[in-house]
């Protein structure tokens, strides 16, 4: 078959792009001759293990009552985010993870899968769910035992307790084990004292502390008989019925935020609160009525990291909603695209329509590309979760890996949300600046997800201390002649990656046709070594600089660890979009209809490759590449992206958004409307001889 990507070198003369146009683009897979997605199997693809819960989800969210209203005064859009959470409840939104006994479903995946699409409706009212039922909900439950179930899970799932997930503070968010507040316990009362001893201890950023928040779970340091056992969280009541402050309790309102302000962001301070002991949520840790503690988890670092462990949901959330997000201004952008004319050379025929300019295709193919392998690997971590959280395959390694898992994905796909919503505002031009469009306010709402639950840097780290810790895990034990033989590989490595042999050895394979040899030696296999290789060595490079730290003082071997951070980051990030290609690449292998396949693969060779250039100066300088192949790759990245540009209305339709869910003027066919009115009036206006002619065409006798 003639390959679709190489462009005419004469200018177009067809029907579909008129002379002095764009190069030939077929506007759909149809008009190529080429194979089809099958767009319902594909739907159900990137739906997922819970593609019913998805659906059900998208159903409930038709309704206007749930959508978001631009321009609403921040007061109005709280109460509005209150009244729908109490509609969700009312829908049974709020049941799916918890236990069968307050009428849940004890079906974990399938709670998160439906909460991801609530920010088809109103990223604040996905937000706030999350803090009701993800956060202060689950705390209750992952971190209580059955008698707190008893009090308080069916107030909280019914919203006739709104509550605050208290762990954040002003002057402490990411690093939670050095928080402020207090909770000392007096065995004279049996209570808990509560206390934020200074400023910087108040709770900050919470959601539902504002206004509407009625009781809270507080994360504390918990200290009896003199001794500080680290951080425990707590249940504490904040508001009375008439929705005034207990005792103790003050607080202030975050305001006007740059997003999400239909939740009522505020903080929390606490002044000696007492609590009784019971309201210590005890699965991890407990205090006798004599202040005595016990834990079935004797190491208290071990401790912490379980409990917080518990409340890992909320990143891979964050995961799968910004994943959907993306998806929605993707799907705006590219259908505007297929319809919006401009230009047409000074020739006087038809205007060019945007997608069948090369840079608009490269603009947005890749990043559709890389929005598939989202979907992908969120539904793998989406597995993953299910499994630990249900029982199914709870262990403490498998813990680990969920965790390691939801840091490594949660930062790239938020990362990835604001950047390619402010490219599909560009691309839309100033109907993207319109907040009608909602490309505008998609960003401004998920501009904080790349910091809360967790700061994007500081997870990409954690992942790569998890990294380390398994690249040092090959040679615990290992005997001299296993490290010799490593450090042998390791100096091979070196020359043939170093050296120039490898790139040799492609040069003479690139000698003749190079885009050819290209296509040939960047397929799947080769892409996967690529990435995965870029781990192993960055890791490797990391490893091998911190190997003195261990003879090294406290602080100076921080300060080497310092000095390699932004190295070990990138290895991390790295590492996340390795297993994002894998995870396409797996998803790829379940596709049963040939087209399908077809189109999806080359997708994600768009995505690997698209992932190869923007790291390319690393694959040239550590010899990966050549310059032959290194200069080679754009060109065929152009070469993939005009391949799949019949296919791009396709793919946006395979996210299986109905109009209820888009609400974009521009991209509900309102723009094809007036490009076939504005082309129908010149051609009734040149068939009736009253056209006037252009100046040109009388400079030109």
């Amino acid at each position: 078959m003639t390959d679709a990507a190489v462009r005419p070198k004469k200018p177009a003369v067809n029907r579909r792009t008129p002379a002095g146009g764009a190069p030939t683009a077929a506007h759909s897979a149809a008009e190529a001759s080429d194979p089809r997605i099958d767009i319902a199997a594909v739907t159900d693809l990137l739906l997922g293990t819970w593609a019913d819960t998805r659906r059900e989800a998208r159903e409930m969210i038709k309704d206007p009552a749930f959508w978001r209203v631009d321009g609403m005064p921040m007061a109005e859009h709280r109460e509005r985010v209150l009244s729908q959470l109490h509609l969700l409840a009312e829908h049974g939104g709020s049941h799916r993870a918890f236990p069968e006994e307050y009428g849940g479903l004890n079906d974990n995946g399938a709670n998160l899968a439906g909460f991801m699409e609530l920010v088809l409706a109103d990223p604040s009212l996905q937000i706030k769910s999350g803090v009701q039922w993800g956060l202060f909900g689950s705390a209750v439950y992952q971190l209580g035992t059955e008698k707190h179930h008893r009090q308080w899970l069916p107030g909280i799932i019914d919203v006739s307790i709104p509550g605050a997930f208290a762990m954040t503070e002003t002057g402490h968010g990411s690093d939670v084990a050095a928080i402020g507040t207090t909770a000392t316990y007096d065995p004279s009362t049996e209570e808990f004292v509560i206390h934020t001893p200074f400023r910087g201890a108040w709770k900050d950023y919470l959601g539902n502390a504002a206004l509407h928040g009625k009781a809270a779970t507080v994360f504390a340091q918990l200290i009896t008989g003199g001794v500080n056992y680290g951080v425990h969280c707590f249940y504490v009541p904040l508001r009375d019925d008439d929705g005034e402050f207990l005792p103790g309790i003050g607080g202030e309102d975050d305001g006007v935020k740059g997003g999400l302000n239909g939740i009522d962001n505020g903080r929390l301070h606490f002044t000696h609160v007492r609590v009784p002991r019971e309201n210590l949520l005890n699965r991890y840790g407990d205090v006798a009525a004599d202040g005595s503690y016990t834990s079935d988890i004797d190491s208290p670092g071990r401790r912490f990291f379980t409990m917080l462990g518990a409340l890992v949901q909320g990143r891979v959330s964050l995961d799968g909603a910004a994943t959907t997000g993306t998806a929605l201004a993707l799907h705006i952008a590219l259908t505007y695209a297929n319809q919006r004319r401009q230009f047409d050379s000074g020739s006087g025929t038809n205007e060019v329509v945007l997608l069948d300019y090369a840079k608009h295709q490269r603009r947005l193919l890749p990043l559709l590309a890389q929005n598939y392998a989202q979907f992908f690997a969120n539904d793998e971590l989406l597995r993953a979760f299910d499994a630990v959280f249900s029982g199914a395959n709870d262990t403490s390694a498998e813990r680990e890996n969920l965790e390691t898992l939801a840091a490594a994905l949660k930062p790239l796909s938020t990362w990835n949300a604001l950047s390619t919503i402010q490219e599909a505002r560009e691309a839309c031009g100033g109907a993207g600046f319109l907040a009608e469009n909602r490309l505008v306010g998609l960003h401004q709402d998920l501009d904080v997800y790349a910091t809360f639950e967790g700061d994007n840097n500081v997870l990409l780290q954690l992942v790569g201390k998890r990294l380390l810790s398994d690249y040092a895990k090959q040679f615990r034990g290992a005997d001299a002649a296993k490290l010799a033989k490593y450090a042998m590989s390791q100096t091979a490595g070196r020359v043939f990656h170093g050296a120039g042999l490898r790139q040799f050895g492609q040069a003479i394979t690139d000698f003749g046709s190079t885009a050819r040899s290209v296509e040939l030696g960047l397929r799947a296999d080769q892409q996967h070594e690529l990435l995965a290789g870029r781990v192993q060595q960055m890791v490797s490079d990391v490893a091998g600089r911190l190997r003195p730290a261990s003879k090294l003082s406290k602080d100076r071997a921080a300060a080497l660890f310092n000095e390699n951070q932004s190295e070990l980051i990138e290895a991390a990030r790295a590492h996340g979009e390795l297993l994002q290609w894998e995870a396409f690449t797996d998803g790829i292998n379940r596709v049963s209809d040939e087209g399908s396949r077809r189109v999806l693969s080359w997708l994600r060779d768009l995505f690997g490759l698209h992932l190869i250039e923007k790291h390319l100066a690393w694959y040239m300088i550590n010899g990966r590449l050549s310059t032959q192949r290194a200069a080679s790759v754009t060109r065929y990245i152009d070469r993939l992206a005009a391949r799949l540009r019949p296919h791009a209305q396709d793919l946006v339709d395979a996210y299986g958004f109905a109009p209820e869910h888009v609400r974009a003027p521009i991209a509900s066919g309102a723009e094809q409307d007036r490009q076939d009115e504005a082309r129908e009036y010149f051609a009734a206006l040149a068939a009736s001889g009253d056209a006037p002619v252009s100046e040109k065409s009388l400079k030109k006798k």
